[in-house]
């Protein structure tokens, strides 16, 4: 038997049920399309880093898959044009959970079905199935913590091997990679970033081999320090499906196994793989997840129209050095550390009182790890209209924050070098620092650093009032 395996967000050999069963049962054509927004009603398409990043991982999987077809179109014609020139009698494939891929791979199964084809999905991009978990009184879970809990007494099953022969089936036709026009070019905004990054499958084991060895240790109070490399920077690697969550799990679980010293850490690194999954649960649960306010009673938070702040925002030029040296980090490698996303989330929500959709945006196209489910719900929890979002009148100080978690000022300096040379009790607030110390660093605000935006009081004072209008029409819902 010959069956065409649709690749999706599943780049990889390894743990792959679609390409695994195929491969048992005969020949394997493997497929990849790449999907015009436009053609598959996506209303949050990629964004360009994560684009980057899915030709490089294209272009290793081509590497351990000879064979491997690229076309470019709807899959909705693509795939039973496709087996029909092939002579394939069967598709296989593993499940995606966004909203516009379930309804085009259920519309999909049923016509290939029709039309006598054999149709199998699996699941490859997640613990647990979304329909799996499900609270006591019946439906999904709303808060993590529970969810949690929940989710650790369901074994994790065995990831899979690579498949121990693998014939790929005839195919004359296809694109080549660079037809599909992923990369940046005018300008190369990307330069550079193939030494910070190794996307493939080979990449994604090697990164996650490097953090459990070197990383793992001290990670429950080390993740939350930029300045630190106490996290797996597995995210894109995930994302594209280079790593499967269950070999993340049981890699883990070996590693704390082995060296029991590492339980606490292994099982809070654990604890945030299933964060990735409570927000696919929330997903697929809550399809407009990414556009409407989970909490509709956030509709009637007075936000403010976008102006020069958000641009000066998406620059790194807000005048808090905390948050800017994570929007320059952002800018500069695709990645930014996920206690200093929270930091400059909060920042852009609460204190320059701009809508969430905004940030979710620009995160979107400037992350190489854009996950849908991941950005959508981390955006909501921020700006407390999101689940378990308590208490979402939270407003982080981005003064004290930046002593807290860069204690050092080194995150910071790596970032925003014109505030190399202040010494570190002025380099979280440099506006209050005095003219002396200022001069002494070659500093002039306003003019080599941007003054504040907004007073952090101020500002804080002004989203809280927006908060009691949330929380007013929560009251008269009621």
């Amino acid at each position: 038997m010959t069956t065409l395996v649709w690749f999706r967000q599943d780049l990889r050999i390894k743990d792959n049920p679609a390409l695994f069963e195929a491969a048992k049962s005969g020949r394997v054509l493997p497929v990849f399309i790449l999907e015009p927004a436009d053609k598959t009603g996506e209303t949050h398409p990629l964004g360009g880093a994560s684009r980057w990043w899915l030709h490089h991982s294209l272009k290793a999987l081509q590497q351990d898959l000879p064979g491997l077809v690229l076309l470019k179109g709807s899959a909705r014609h693509l795939i039973p044009e496709v087996a029909k020139q092939a002579g394939v009698e069967a598709v296989f494939w593993n499940r995606c959970y966004e909203p516009h891929a379930i309804e085009r791979d259920t519309d999909l199964k049923s016509s290939l079905k029709d039309d006598g084809y054999e149709v199998k999905s699996f699941k490859a991009s997640l613990l647990y199935e979304p329909w799996e978990l499900e609270t006591q009184s019946g439906g999904p879970y709303k808060v993590y913590s529970p969810f949690w809990k929940a989710a650790r007494q369901i074994e994790i099953d065995d990831a899979l091997p690579a498949p121990e022969k693998l014939e790929i089936a005839d195919y004359d036709g296809g694109e080549e990679l660079e037809s599909f026009d992923l990369l940046p070019k005018k300008p190369d905004w990307a330069k550079g970033w193939e030494g910070l990054w190794t996307p493939g499958e080979a990449g994604a084991s090697e990164r996650l081999g490097s953090f459990l060895e070197e990383g793992l240790k001290g990670y429950g109070k080390l993740r939350n320090r930029p300045d630190l490399p106490n996290v797996s920077r597995l995210s894109p690697h995930l994302h594209f499906g280079e790593i499967s969550p269950r070999q993340i799990w049981h890699a883990t679980q070996d590693v704390m196994d082995r060296r029991s010293s590492l339980g606490d850490d292994g099982m809070k690194f654990l604890s945030e793989i299933a964060w990735r999954e409570f927000s696919h649960n929330l997903l697929y649960h809550f399809p407009k997840l990414p556009s409407e306010n989970w909490r509709s009673t956030f509709d009637e938070y007075p936000w403010k129209e976008p102006e020069g702040e958000l641009v000066k925002w998406q620059k790194g030029q807000t005048g808090y050095p905390i948050v800017d040296a994570g929007m320059r980090e952002l800018w500069q490698t695709g990645y930014m550390h996920n206690r200093v996303r929270m930091i400059a989330a909060s920042f852009l929500i609460k204190h320059l009182r701009l809508h969430w959709r905004h940030g979710e945006a620009w995160f979107r196209d400037t992350l190489v790890d854009a996950d849908l489910a991941n950005n959508s719900a981390g955006w909501q929890w921020v700006a407390g209209s999101g689940a378990d979002a308590a208490p979402y009148f939270r407003v982080f100080n981005p003064i004290t924050q930046g002593e807290k978690f860069d204690p050092d000022g080194d995150y910071i300096r790596q970032w925003v070098p014109e505030l190399r040379e202040l010494e570190t009790q002025y380099l979280f607030a440099p506006f209050d620092a005095p003219a002396e110390a200022l001069e002494k660093a070659g500093i002039k605000l306003g003019d080599t650093y941007p003054k504040p935006l907004v007073d952090h009081a101020k500002a804080r004072e002004a989203a809280l009032e927006g908060y009691e209008v949330v929380k007013q029409a929560g009251q008269d819902d009621a």
